[in-house]
């Protein structure tokens, strides 16, 4: 495989995005929506230096930002309406089916792009890796406990993301920075989300740091960082490389609780970077 700088901006997009899961046991406690929308609205302040204060590239046609919004917030209220009804590695397991349906949609959303076998194959041993991270390799004895609509929350949770990362690249070309205002629409509706679904709740000193950490790397240059990539890479192998968050996610709260990694991590390891390996290497 031939590192690109599209591979390097995933990547970091990737790394900030395994913060994600620590920071969020951090912050169990503070209602999702009323989390999702203050973080995003930090986020929106990543594209300040990014557009050297020009608010200019903020000015889009208002499909380009429907579909930022699209994306941004439907994404995560599809989310957060399927943990709420369904069991939460249940329902990030089926979440992460976003990265193949970001291989396997690619002909359909950007013209010219092929889909051959290895692609294919590629991305469904990325799942299993991803599915034996995200489980740890135990059983799902209570899948059938939740309501069927809890999961379809989350498939459409999955297939928002992988085609609005996809169609980022059908729209005319926008400037990273005016993701910006992606964030900031977002955040509002997801703080209108927090008023109408949940309680009202203070948060401590200790909070808002962990809010702002979290606005400023997985909600915030997280999502500057994956579409610098989309924009130069080839969206399914970036794709294949999204399989490294939940094993990232893993790992990283096995350290935190100063755990060892199991037999079952270290495999779903084996199955994603041999995924990513064999996606995107070079004909």
């Amino acid at each position: 495989m031939v590192v690109s700088y599209a591979h390097l901006f995933a990547l970091g997009a990737i790394a900030l995005w395994v913060s994600l899961a620590a920071l969020g046991v951090a912050l169990q406690h503070v209602p999702p929506f009323l989390l999702t929308g203050l973080a995003l609205l930090i986020g929106s302040l990543v594209a300040l230096p990014l557009s050297r204060l020009d608010w200019r590239v903020w000015r889009m046609p208002w499909r380009t930002l429907a579909l930022g919004v699209y994306g941004l917030f439907g994404y995560h209220f599809l989310l957060f309406m399927a943990l709420r009804d369904a069991p939460p590695v249940q329902a990030n397991l089926v979440n992460y089916l976003w990265p193949l349906g970001m291989v396997v949609m690619a002909p359909l959303f950007l013209p010219g792009t092929s889909l051959r076998r290895k692609h294919v194959v590629a991305g469904v041993v990325g799942f299993a890796g991803a599915a034996l991270a995200i489980t740890g390799g135990q059983p799902l004895h209570d899948l059938a406990t939740a309501p069927n609509w809890a999961y379809l929350w989350a498939l459409a949770a999955a297939f928002v993301w992988a085609s609005y990362s996809l169609m980022t690249q059908r729209v005319a070309r926008f400037p990273t920075a005016a993701l910006g205002l992606f964030g900031l629409v977002s955040g509002l509706l997801a703080l209108l989300c927090h008023l109408w679904l949940e309680p009202a709740t203070v948060l401590s000193g200790r909070d808002w740091l962990s809010v702002v950490a979290m606005g400023l790397g997985p909600l915030g240059a997280a999502f500057y960082l994956w579409d610098a990539a989309l924009k130069r890479g080839d969206a399914r192998h970036i794709g294949l490389l999204s399989f490294l968050t939940p094993l990232g996610s893993t790992l990283l709260l096995l350290w935190v609780r100063a755990e060892a990694p199991n037999v079952s991590i270290l495999g779903a390891g084996v199955l994603i970077v041999g995924a990513a390996w064999v996606g995107t290497r070079q004909d």
